[in-house]
């Protein structure tokens, strides 16, 4: 019988955790997104020569 690899089983953990979080950061940017879009623009400065 072959001994387990747990190196293997914890890098494929972690993988696993740093594709949920980024997967929720992007879903966290993604809900303000829309917010940012209803605001005004700001001002555009090179316009003011």
């Amino acid at each position: 019988m072959a001994k387990p690899n747990y190196a293997f089983a914890k890098r494929q953990r972690d993988i696993a955790k740093k594709k949920k979080k980024e997967e929720k950061r992007r879903r966290k940017a993604e809900a303000r997104q829309p917010l940012a879009e209803s605001a005004p623009p700001p001002a555009d400065e090179t316009k003011a020569d």
